[in-house]
């Protein structure tokens, strides 16, 4: 029976340019993991968007001199060309800034208040008498009263990662220059956590058996030593969600960002299922299909993020869904039926670049659409995923990935492939060797009986989100196959028994094709072009493409992704599977799937840095 997989990605703020490190941190694992499970026939829906609302956004518009919309539309587009460009295959890739959820978010508030999770209450923030208005969180920076750092903000110290009282904070400046600060008093909405600090500790023990170590440990930990406390889901500002209550729009104040950027995850899902149904026409009844992932206790969901969120998404999500329960669905959609929780959080830990840490500012950054001009999207995926930084920091050093490039890649995945194919192609006249599959000898039947396990190891490595694992034991197998092939160097027994090389170079094709798809959900992009090669019609993936959204706010465009077949949810196209790959079948004329990469390369990368 197949699974509903929910993989639900960070949605990245619109006010810089993505980088190698947003990618391997999220986005990258949760496409392998979506793609996996594509192939072995489970429902998948891949959510994320532009979180566009909050400080920074409205931070990167002031500096730019532009209106707030016009530079997260700009960076919700490059965000577009960036996942399009590196196969990131969004279901639904979308924005806050969308009446859909304005209204999600907006039930996800009245849900809790009719719950009793929300109070109000006035409490200090820092206001500019010179700029006459209250200053976010973001706008105010100062030296952290925990640890010491500097350039804090006044909300959460980024140096010690603890959320800060904002009236604490140590001589706070405005990073706008409004001049002199004073705390003065402001009314807000909170949401009291600590009501819900029971369930969520029972939740997370509940999810610890699947949960990595460096997730669970933290997030029990700091509800340990810190507690669930009360924080306010509203502020003083004029671009982001109403708040659903009388007056309060009216006196300047907005939903929080961090409240309802999350909430995201359940809204993108609502947008896709409302959009399919238009495209496929009501009457087939899918505007409700968001539920099979939303509302099915049995639905698997996974937040793929940055270790810097942790505690949001194993902690304060699940305690926001907890305390909406089932008045999330009577106030949205009409009934009472509680919100299925996440399944597992995989959060990765940093990608740093050449021993520093990346840095917008600086140029210190692989940029993603940048990277795309000079390398092809399969080469960086596979040293993003090689690179992972799934249990600690990792570091992108341009000479080793020019060395993985050339020594993992090419020499042991692609020229196996293309050497194969090649000498097939021109010797058997384009076509499988005509063996008879009975008279195929021990080693051969040896090689194909490895292979065919390596469907459960390297599922199973998938399965539990160990991807650097799981591409380490695809790639093992490869090289099992090319020690095959040097003991049986069919290029050598052609010239004495065609027959007998035949047989070689068929057991060779069986578990490339093979390969193929065990490679697939970490290199889309030449296992595609490969599959092509077998001449196979039905591809292994859909496509991805573009959709203009007009709601009461304006338009929007989302990146989606139509899966192989017709209608909203086709047929499951099952690719998990050892090749049935049969002599004589035609085969297309093949091509080198990568690029060997010059030296020079790493010099001139590095030339690039901070400039």
């Amino acid at each position: 029976m197949p699974e509903n997989i929910l993989v639900a990605i960070a949605w990245p703020y619109s006010n810089a340019e993505i980088h190698v490190g947003n990618i391997t941190g999220s986005h990258l694992p949760g496409d392998i993991v979506a793609r996996y499970h594509r192939l072995i026939g489970n429902n998948v829906l891949m959510v994320s968007g532009t979180d566009s609302h909050g400080t920074p956004v409205v931070l990167a518009a002031d500096k730019e001199g532009k209106p707030v919309e016009e530079v997260y539309k700009k960076y919700h587009e490059s965000f577009i060309e960036v996942f399009k460009g590196y196969g990131i295959t969004y279901d639904m890739f979308t924005t806050t800034h969308s009446e859909n959820h304005f209204k999600v978010s907006q039930a996800m508030f009245l849900a809790l208040q009719k719950n009793g999770f929300l109070f109000k209450k006035f409490s200090k923030q820092w206001y500019s008498p010179s700029a006459n208005k209250f200053l976010p969180d973001r706008y105010v920076e100062g030296t952290c009263y925990i640890c010491g750092y500097e350039g804090a903000r006044s909300d959460q110290c980024d140096n010690c990662g603890n959320v800060l009282e904002p009236e604490k904070l140590k001589n706070p400046r405005a990073k706008t220059g409004d001049g002199a600060l004073e705390l003065r008093d402001t009314e807000h909405f909170y949401l009291d956590l600590s009501k819900l600090e029971p369930e969520v500790k029972k939740f997370l023990q509940e999810r610890a058996p699947h949960m990595r170590d460096t997730v669970i440990g933290e997030s029990l930990r700091k509800i340990e030593s810190e507690g669930l406390k009360a924080r306010s889901i509203t502020r003083d500002l004029d671009w982001g969600i109403p708040v659903p209550v009388e007056g309060w729009t009216e006196a300047g104040k907005r939903i929080y960002v961090w409240f309802e950027a999350v909430i995201g995850y359940l809204s993108a899902p609502i947008e896709w299922a409302q959009l399919s149904s238009a495209a496929l026409s009501a009457s087939k009844g899918q505007k409700d299909a968001w539920r099979d992932w939303w509302t099915n206790p049995n639905a698997k969901q996974f937040h793929f993020i940055g270790k810097d969120n942790i505690f949001f998404h194993t902690s304060q999500w699940p305690a926001e869904l907890m305390g909406a329960g089932s008045a999330f669905m009577e106030i949205f959609a009409g009934e009472e039926v509680p919100l299925t929780l996440p399944y597992d959080v995989p959060a990765n830990q940093f990608m740093n670049l050449e021993g520093k840490k990346i840095s917008g500012s600086g140029n210190w950054g692989v940029w993603g659409l940048d990277a795309l001009t000079r390398f092809d999207p399969d080469a960086l995926r596979y040293y993003l995923t090689v690179n992972m930084p799934e249990a600690k920091d990792s570091d992108w050093d341009w000479a080793e990935f020019v060395a993985r490039n050339n020594n993992e890649l090419v020499a042991t995945w692609g020229n196996l492939a293309n050497r194969v194919l090649a000498f097939c192609y021109k010797n058997w006249e384009g076509q499988v060797p005509s063996i008879d599959v009975k008279t195929l000898r021990d080693s051969d039947l040896s090689l194909l009986a490895v292979i065919e396990k390596g469907f459960a190891l390297v599922g199973a490595e998938l399965e539990a989100v160990r991807l650097r694992s799981a591409l380490g034991e695809a790639m093992k197998l490869a090289t099992a196959v090319n020690v095959y092939l040097d003991l049986n160097a069919p290029w050598s027994a052609i010239k004495v028994d065609k027959a007998e090389a035949g047989k070689a170079v068929y057991t060779a094709l069986k578990a490339i094709d093979s390969l193929k798809v065990m490679f697939a959900p970490f290199l889309p992009f030449t296992c595609e072009k490969l599959h092509g090669f077998f001449n196979y019609e039905t591809p292994l993936f859909g496509e991805q493409y573009t959709e203009t959204v007009k709601d009461s706010l304006g338009e929007h465009t989302v990146l989606r992704y139509r899966n192989v077949g017709s209608g909203l949810r086709p047929e499951p196209n099952v690719q998990w599977k050892p090749s049935e790959l049969k002599p004589g079948k035609k085969l297309n004329q093949p091509a080198p799937l990568f690029k060997k990469l010059d030296e020079s390369v790493i010099n001139e990368e590095r030339a690039r840095l901070g400039q």
